[in-house]
Formats: structure tokens, C-alpha cells, sequence
């Protein structure tokens, strides 16, 4: 089943990076990694983002893309009272607008031409108490973003 009913899915900023900081760094220091704020990037359906961490993982990957809403963001920092943080820092490749991501879990969806299956939420992990600030692990549990698949790849920008 698609999901289009929504208003569009806004992209406010897209993020990648080369390597692992986090995932598979359980009881070690985490990685150094930049994340890397782009314009665009090409996503390329069962395999990823170009230039992404997670880029052809494994096959049938149920992170290929993972998005993070900016409103839960800035409530978060709020919250903590935290300022001058990026939604970056979260390591999610898409910061959205306008969406409750959980509610695609389970469904289609295409935004700028490219279609996406929502896999399953973002857990958060402790590393966000490093990333955010001490508490937001607690602060996103159960809304730290979505994980999907890419089935029908192309080009997604950022808004401008």
C-alpha cells in the first residue's frame, strides 16, 4: 500500500557518512567519522545512499535510508535545553517536515520521485546522550526516526 494522503514529505536537510561512529561500537569509543551535510544524493534502490555508511550493507537492508524529523529535533533540544546542535548529529540521513514518520511504518511512500518502504522505527541508543545531550536517549524513545527501503531509486534534494 502507498501512502500519499499526507501532505508532502518535506527534506530539510540530507546527511551521509563514509563510515560507522555508532553501529557495531557497543562497549567501545566511537568512530570519527565525519557526517557530511549534501544538497542531494542519488538513492539507488535494495542498495542505499551513494556515498552512505550503510550504501549495499546487505541484501533486503532495512536501513538503507533513515530519516528524523526536525520538529521531534528541535522539541528534544528544548527539552534538554540544548541550542546550536545541527539534527545531524542524530546520524539519520534525512531530517523531514510535516510527517509523523511512525505512521509509515509498514507503508509506501514517495518523495521527489523516489519510492520508499518504511521498515521499522530508529531506536534510539545511548550515544544520543553524547550526541544531543545527557536524557535525550529517553527524550526519542519511540520517535527517533524511521528506517526504510529503497524500491524505486533516483535524486532527492534538499529543500532551499
Amino acid at each position: 500500500m502507498t501512502d500519499n494522503s499526507h501532505t508532502p514529505i518535506q527534506i530539510e536537510r540530507i546527511f551521509i557518512s563514509p563510515g560507522h561512529n555508532f553501529f557495531g561500537h557497543q562497549d567501545q569509543a566511537a568512530g570519527n567519522y565525519p557526517t557530511v551535510e549534501v544538497a542531494e544524493v542519488e538513492c539507488v534502490a535494495g542498495k542505499g545512499l551513494v556515498g552512505d555508511r550503510f550504501f549495499n550493507f546487505k541484501d533486503d537492508y532495512k536501513g538503507q535510508a533513515t530519516f528524523f524529523s526536525a520538529e521531534v529535533f528541535d522539541e528534544v533540544c528544548r527539552h534538554l535545553g540544548v541550542s546550536g546542535k545541527l539534527a545531524g548529529v542524530t546520524r539519520r540521513n534525512f531530517i523531514t517536515r510535516g510527517v509523523e514518520l511512525n505512521t509509515l511504518i509498514g507503508k509506501q511512500f514517495t518523495i521527489q520521485g523516489v519510492l520508499f518502504e518504511g521498515t521499522s522505527h530508529c531506536s534510539p541508543c545511548h550515544w544520543m546522550d553524547n550526541a544531543i545531550a545527557p536524557g535525550a536517549e529517553t527524550a526519542l524513545q519511540g520517535r527517533g526516526g524511521l528506517r526504510a527501503r529503497i524500491l524505486i531509486g533516483g535524486r532527492l534534494r534538499a529543500s532551499e
